[in-house]
């Protein structure tokens, strides 16, 4: 009964706080004119400021022409100073937490500062709009009043003064007492850094508890439901959870593994929202469960400069405000934070699916493309292949790589897939013709280099044994929510490397 009131309560704030939602819809430039005046105010105080700027910003051209663009490897001497312990290097004070980010497989990790300004003005603000789209959407939903699954990651006490993790794990400690009833698991085993132990006692945990929503990697989720399914005996999760509704995924894309959830949660009545969050910020969320695209968060304590994709690699590009990008355009995203992070690129890729209102999808990473033939293939390409290529022949993709292989005397190019399938195919051939029909269909200018076999040949198919993927970041130390395998290269090492270690290990 308290529960339902304490709902019902929640719904009724949540109600007044989707105005936010709406603004966003409405005043795009406003708010983010708004956000750049708070967030230049602090640069002053700071060591970065000074560095850059002997006065106070006052434009966002003058801001432009006074910092540069940076990725990690510029601002990582200022973050160190922060990790040692010195205040007010790139935002004013000491920062004692840290988003520890292991990135894609190939990449060491970062360490990205979670001040309490970015904290609660952007992840935890986001993550009160991200409910306040759901009530909207579902009027009876009930987060607040039965249980909802994370799975989070974990947290390592460096010392006293400074604590290192996955954003999902801070968020999660930091969490009001009051917050904490509405969870599963219990926060100790949410926190356990060993994947493998913290999915079995979350499957025997969760698997008793009234689930109605639930969040995480697709992948890890599909491992924790299968474990649910062993423990319990019973055929899908619906058997387990009858009242869940509602799923929030992200991290890598969602479309090889849509199939899966569907057979995991058989009906229509499943809401499925993308959100846009990573260890640099709560970027978007998806207020639309039946179409794609995610609203960008324009009031949330992150001001957005924008790349087009073909002037990245410039040595001083141009960036775009939010209203000056184009529909369905690529652009490498540039942001500047409350946590210090001063156009900055995290290194993603976006496309522009609306501009009334600003919604986005994230169609690639900056270093994760195949570009070897001038063709042009991006992460959302290639998983949209698989997917459709899964409808149709029914096949269930667990995990991928692509990697190109080269020309050599006389032959020619193409693009080698390496994939673990949950369940392969019925015939491996036909799986491979449709999947390279389906890339190229998508993606014109791979279709023009496949075109009467001129530049590329058809691609290459190799099947992966079952657990490779994650028995590889096993072996590697990079087992857990944070690490993202490579899915698209324009070299051949990690895909020899996997090679290598399923001939050694098989």
């Amino acid at each position: 009964m308290f529960y339902s009131f304490f709902n019902s309560l929640i719904k009724g704030y949540l109600k007044y706080r989707h105005s936010r939602i709406q603004s966003i819809y409405a005043n795009p430039l406003e708010m983010q004119e708004e956000v750049f005046i708070n967030l230049t105010d602090k640069l002053q105080y700071t060591e970065y400021g000074k560095k850059y700027s002997k006065k106070a910003i006052s434009s966002i051209s003058e801001f432009k022409k006074a910092y540069p663009i940076v990725n990690y490897e510029c601002i990582f001497p200022f973050i160190d100073k922060m990790i040692r312990g010195e205040e007010n290097i790139l935002w004013p004070g000491k920062v004692q937490w840290f988003a520890k980010s292991s990135g894609t497989t190939n990449d060491r990790s970062k360490y990205i500062p979670i001040t309490d300004d970015n904290l609660f003005e952007n992840h935890v603000a986001s993550s009160w709009d991200a409910m306040s789209i759901i009530y909207n959407n579902q009027p009876d939903a009930k987060i607040f009043e039965k249980k909802n699954l994370l799975m989070g990651g974990s947290l390592s006490h460096i010392n006293e003064n400074l604590i290192v993790g996955d954003v999902s794990a801070i968020l999660l400690s930091r969490m009001p007492a009051i917050g904490r009833p509405f969870y599963s698991p219990d926060f100790e085993t949410a926190l356990l850094a060993d994947w493998e132990e913290k999915i079995e006692k979350t499957a025997l945990q969760s698997s008793k508890d009234d689930i109605v929503m639930f969040a995480g990697v697709p992948t890890w989720t599909i491992c924790l439901f299968k474990k649910i399914l062993e423990v319990t005996g019973k055929s899908n999760m619906r058997e387990v959870w009858p009242n869940v509704k509602t799923y929030f995924h992200g991290g890598v894309g969602f479309d090889p593994y849509v199939d899966q959830f569907k057979t995991f949660l058989p009906g229509d009545d499943i809401h499925y929202y993308e959100v846009y969050n990573a260890s640099e910020g709560y970027f978007a969320v998806q207020d639309r469960s039946n179409e794609k695209g995610m609203i960008l968060l324009l009031a949330n304590s992150i001001f957005y400069e924008f790349i087009p994709l073909e002037h990245m690699d410039d040595e001083h590009p141009e960036t775009l405000n939010i209203n000056e990008v184009e529909l369905e355009k690529d652009y490498c995203i540039v942001i500047s934070t409350s946590s210090g992070l001063w156009r900055y690129k995290p290194g993603d890729v976006v496309r522009f699916v609306s501009v009334a209102p600003y919604r986005i999808m994230v169609s690639g990473r900056t270093k994760h493309f195949i570009n070897v033939f001038g063709e042009e293939v991006m992460v959302a390409n290639t998983d949209r292949a698989l997917k459709e290529t899964c409808e149709i022949c029914d096949g269930k993709v667990r995990d991928y790589t692509v990697a190109p292989v080269f020309m050599q005397n006389n032959s020619k190019g193409g693009h080698q897939w390496l994939i673990e399938f949950d369940e392969n195919p019925s015939c491996i051939d036909k799986f491979t013709e449709l999947l390279d029909l389906r890339l190229r269909s998508i993606n014109s200018d791979y279709d023009a280099k496949r075109h009467k076999d001129i530049a590329l040949q058809n691609l290459q198919l190799d099947i992966a044994p079952i657990g490779t993927f994650n028995k590889w970041l096993q072996s590697k130390g990079k087992l857990g929510g944070q690490s993202k395998i490579l899915r698209l290269s324009n070299d051949r090492n990690f895909i020899e490397q996997l090679q290598q270690f399923i001939q050694q290990n098989n």
